[in-house]
């Protein structure tokens, strides 16, 4: 199951809307077929797995990390698939959630005959398939957060310097990760005064994440990077439903994809900007926004992973927080993260954290 863990996760940022599922195959101590849910979300890891083993499927285990579907969709049911191959066992490390699943695929297993056993490092797939049981079962997809910042926690000068605080080893770094999630999302704030690209570059030939930026009033510039990478890189802007249709059809014009969401007084709404994109079928999301949208998230409690990259240097109080007001009167109100790991990336720390359960 382990082995299926690791293949499973080769899909990350890959397989949305779909689970990033693993799939091994074993027949007589003998692994026969390995496979991964492929970009796009199909062929699914079952499928490829049994073609890979072909007439040594039957008779054989498979270890799955997500329970097989169950359901007619853009292609046919995976439980059916086994069934069909011969299997005579399937681990499953955990069942799926889906309305459509949610148990229908191990009860056809068992109907057929097949010996089913579940819960198999069963704390590691839910690990690992985080970004599919946020948006199935809290309508929204699962959240990273990164912050790299100076020492005392400053993501640029007084003046707005802020390229670049962390070495090229971290930013290496950084593009591995937004290769593991569906998009990268940033605020309009950034979009402006950086003009990144979101792309992931050096990481060979990927599967580019959406970008996806909050704009409540559209006021982006249209000569930007973001506008001439859309022909490999999709860009998402999330708006208000204040703004003209003129506007949007202008930048539906140049490839954009615009998204209204519910709008407040100081911006969007969060929450409904989250749900919006679980409706487009993400899953993971990647934020790499300043210290305003940064701390709308914390505070609507909506990072559900928090990464970040010290630098060793100091720029002081004149320079401009990685985190905006949060408001706080008491520490007991404070979010709260637990560490999962920390390491050194070339001359800065990498520190990684998951929210806190209850």
């Amino acid at each position: 199951m382990q082995l299926a863990l690791s293949l499973g996760a080769r899909g990350l940022g890959n397989t949305w809307p779909n689970p990033a599922v693993g799939c091994v195959i074993v027949r007589d101590d003998r692994i026969v077929g390995r496979g991964w849910t492929q970009p796009g979300g199909r062929p699914h890891a079952e499928v490829v797995a049994l073609s890979q083993a072909g007439a040594a499927a039957k008779g054989a285990t498979a270890y799955v990390t997500l329970e097989p579907c169950s359901h007619h969709g853009k292609s046919p049911p995976c439980a059916d698939a086994l069934i069909a191959a011969g299997i005579a066992r399937v681990v499953v490390a955990l069942t799926d959630p889906d309305p459509r699943v949610d148990g229908g695929g191990l009860a056809g297993l068992r109907h057929a005959g097949i010996d089913v056993v579940t819960g198999v490092c069963e704390d590691a797939a839910r690990r690992s398939h985080s970004g599919f049981l946020s948006r199935v079962q809290q309508g929204r997809p699962m959240l990273s957060q990164k912050l790299a910042s100076s020492f005392d926690g400053r993501i640029a000068t007084g003046a707005g310097e802020s390229q670049w605080i962390t070495g090229p080893d971290a930013r290496r770094v950084v593009h591995g990760m937004r290769a593991r999630h569906d998009a990268v999302l940033i605020g309009g704030a950034t979009a402006r005064a950086d003009d990144p690209e979101l792309t992931v570059r050096g990481q060979g030939a990927v599967r580019q994440p959406v970008r996806v930026v909050l704009s409540r009033g559209l006021d982006l510039p249209v000569e930007s990077r973001l506008v001439r990478n859309l022909d490999h890189a999709q860009l998402w802007l999330v708006h208000g439903h204040t703004v003209g249709d003129a506007k949007v059809q202008s930048w539906e014009a140049l490839g954009a994809r615009c998204l209204p969401v519910l709008g407040t007084s100081t911006g969007l709404d969060v929450l409904a900007v989250m749900k919006a994109l679980a409706e487009q079928g993400l899953t993971r999301v990647f934020s790499e926004s300043g210290g305003t949208l940064t701390a709308s998230l914390l505070r609507a409690g909506l990072v559900d992973e928090l990464i970040g990259f010290s630098a060793g240097l100091v720029i002081g109080a004149d320079g401009r927080p990685s985190i905006g007001d949060m408001s706080l009167k008491r520490l007991a109100d404070a979010p709260r993260f637990d560490l999962q790991e920390s390491r050194v990336i070339g001359g800065d720390v990498m520190h990684r954290w998951v929210r806190r359960a209850g």
